[in-house]
């Protein structure tokens, strides 16, 4: 069975220049746009009580984004509110002045114009960016890398964009919609990868995913834990990883002991790890078709900005191989009789499934030890999305592999149901 690898962040820290894009202050104008919506509704955090009894924690909490805008995922979150901050932006006004319904109007839309969107995704972002361009009244290109789902496709499709799937990766799908932006007039960008001279936009996303951490961080609160000693996220260019670790950073920045922070990528794709690994504080690009079921992680080429976030405050990056996420997969659609079931599909769930395998499993020994996971800790993990190919995710959970010990160790988990 292929190993977790695993590295501690030793790496000398930068300037630090870019950690005010999680400004705590911005993260509370995001989750107010997001509030304006009819949508709107908090999504659930799910306390795992009986399963943290089992591994050997004090209390295990998993961020559900499953039930998001009714989009199965929480991408919307910053495609819909960079989307909000570029007409506002273009319109002269400021973001608190753009609520939903006045985005949506036709006196708005007559201000700002016609606007084409362009963005490469595996489907849950460019699904939230066609759903928001269509609310908006706006036009949206979407292409999907070599690999992509029929299914996850035509979802896109049916919320009003015009959509391919490419015989490229991500990252070559990222550099074809930004060409093809160029050759209309008001394309626009919308992707959550940073690079140099494209950064405003991708900071934008970050600040809306932003919303689902403070969401988070009050729920915590609300149930008695009001800082979590340990935080799995998973990561594919680092968008999400670089805005959940920044604003938890700048959030529990006077706390006397602040969260491990922890940074989970697919294995064939692993390109954060691989700069940790590395040890320079340059980020490092990883090439090829990128071949895992975390469609969502196969990413090889990092946020530039969520890097640099990082590089300076994540605690560990892990690279976890497939088997992970079908563990988390399990475990959160079959938990121990008496806890919630979490319907987590293959991007949402590594960081669960990495949770389970460093709890119950021996040779990951060193990494509990090096993370401190103990009787004592209040661990929280981010389901990002749920079953949005629920025929893949079928198979997935369904899937017989010569993992033995892995499929043991949860056959014996669920013994108890």
């Amino acid at each position: 069975m292929e190993r977790i690898q695993w590295k501690r962040n030793t790496m000398a820290p930068s300037s630090d220049k870019f950690l005010s894009v999680m400004d705590v202050r911005e993260v509370k104008k995001a989750k107010a746009f997001h509030e304006s919506f009819p949508q709107y509704s908090i999504t659930p955090l799910v306390s795992l009580k009986n399963l943290a009894s089992y591994i050997g924690v004090d209390a295990l909490f998993v961020k559900d984004e499953s039930y998001r805008f009714g989009l199965n995922a929480f991408k919307v979150l910053g495609g819909s509110y960079a989307m909000a901050k570029y007409v506002a932006q273009q319109t002269g006004k400021a973001v608190e002045d753009v609520p939903y319904d006045v985005l949506t109007s036709a006196k708005l839309k007559e201000e700002f114009g016609q606007a084409t969107f362009f963005t490469a995704t595996d489907g849950n972002h460019g699904r939230g960016v066609a759903w928001a361009a269509n609310k908006l009244g706006q036009k949206s290109v979407v292409f999907m890398p070599k690999g992509s789902t029929e299914y996850r496709r035509k979802q896109i499709e049916n919320e009003g964009a015009t959509v391919t799937i490419e015989d490229f990766n991500y990252d070559e799908c990222v550099r074809l919609a930004t060409k093809k932006s160029k050759e209309v007039p008001n394309g626009v960008v919308v992707q959550d990868t940073a690079w140099e001279g494209y950064e405003e936009i991708p900071n934008w996303i970050m600040q809306g995913y932003g919303t689902m951490a403070m969401e988070t961080a009050n729920q915590l609160e609300a149930d008695n834990c009001k800082v979590p000693t340990h935080v799995f996220v998973q990561a594919g260019v680092g968008s999400l990883a670089g805005s959940v670790v920044g604003y938890f950073t700048n959030l529990y920045s006077n706390v006397a002991k602040k969260p491990k922070l922890v940074v989970v990528e697919a294995a064939a794709a692993a390109c954060l790890y691989k700069g940790a690994v590395a040890d320079d504080g340059k980020p490092r690009i990883v090439e090829g078709d990128l071949e895992t079921i975390m469609a969502g992680l196969a990413c090889g080429e990092p946020n530039t900005v969520s890097w640099d976030i990082l590089r300076n405050h994540a605690d560990v990056f892990v690279s976890a191989p497939d088997w992970v996420a079908r563990l988390g997969m399990r475990v959160g659609g079959a938990p121990i009789k008496g806890d919630t079931p979490i319907t987590t599909g293959e991007s949402g769930a590594v960081p669960l499934g990495l949770v389970m395998a460093i709890m119950t499993m021996p040779e990951y020994e060193d990494l509990r030890k090096e993370l401190e996971l103990d009787a004592s800790s209040k661990v929280l993990c981010f389901s990002t999305e749920g079953d949005t190919d629920p025929e893949r995710y079928k198979n997935i959970i369904a899937y017989i592999s010569d993992y033995t010990a892995v499929l043991e160790m949860y056959q014996k988990l669920v013994k108890g149901k």
